[in-house]
């Protein structure tokens, strides 16, 4: 019988430091396969590539984009997804006006992804955060190792993402909803709207975090995760 595994997915110009605080807290009880997703330029190929790099059964947990990396996995192998753990994501399709503004992040990582990071970063975060500098420079790291032909992959993938909506209804597994009470990119009721399609889902917020919760409140984060799997030990482990 194959160990349960946790796939960790980082989302966009992301890497494993966004979910480190969860692998180390348990390592001791589960397969930790920090995911990469930085290698191709849809969603639905990333989670092709996750399911085969990791064996047997699997928890998905996404960031942002990594949510939908999760979801798709979950639609692809729903024998093999036990749970998702979705944060900071969303379901929908490309928006109206949304390639125009996506190209124009695109083109300032060419010409620099530290001038991409002093522009999209602080509207990732709770407003209150925008001035800790540790955090700022620790998520402007990240981005600039991504580099700009990563970030051009991931964003031809986020525009031409699938509609996790369609398929939500048909994940049986338990999922739990994560977000920032102050993210203002996938809000509460987006998160709200995913649980009202799936089956068996539960939201759940976090204060004083906005996007990028997992790296602002790394600690209460892995408390709603730990206590969430726990409390679902049973049917995550059939």
């Amino acid at each position: 019988m194959h160990e349960l595994t946790l796939v960790l997915i980082p989302g966009l110009v992301s890497d494993a430091r966004v979910w480190q605080p969860v692998a180390d807290a348990l390592k001791d009880s589960y397969v930790i396969h920090a995911a990469n997703v930085q290698r191709d330029d849809r969603i639905e190929a990333m989670a092709a590539r996750l399911l085969a790099d990791a064996d047997g059964p699997l928890i998905a947990v996404g960031h942002s984009m990594g949510g939908r990396v999760a979801m798709e996995m979950a639609r692809q192998a729903p024998d093999r997804l036990r749970a998702l753990v979705l944060a900071n994501t969303g379901h929908d399709t490309r928006k109206p006006g949304e390639t125009a503004k996506r190209q124009a992040k695109i083109d300032l990582g060419h010409d620099s992804m530290a001038k991409l990071a002093a522009e999209w970063l602080p509207g990732m975060l709770d407003p209150a955060r925008t001035s800790d500098t540790a955090l700022i420079e620790g998520l402007t790291e990240m981005v600039i190792a991504a580099g700009p032909a990563v970030h051009e992959r991931q964003i031809h993938a986020l525009l031409n993402r699938p509609d996790a909506g369609a398929c939500l209804g048909r994940i049986a597994c338990p999922i739990l909803l994560l977000t920032g009470r102050q993210d203002a990119w996938s809000p509460a009721a987006q998160h709200r709207a995913i649980a009202d399609m799936a089956p068996d889902a539960e939201v759940q917020l976090i204060d004083d975090a906005g996007h990028f919760m997992p790296v602002e409140q790394p600690a209460d984060t892995v408390a709603r995760i730990t206590e969430w799997l726990s409390r679902n030990k049973e049917r995550t482990h059939v």
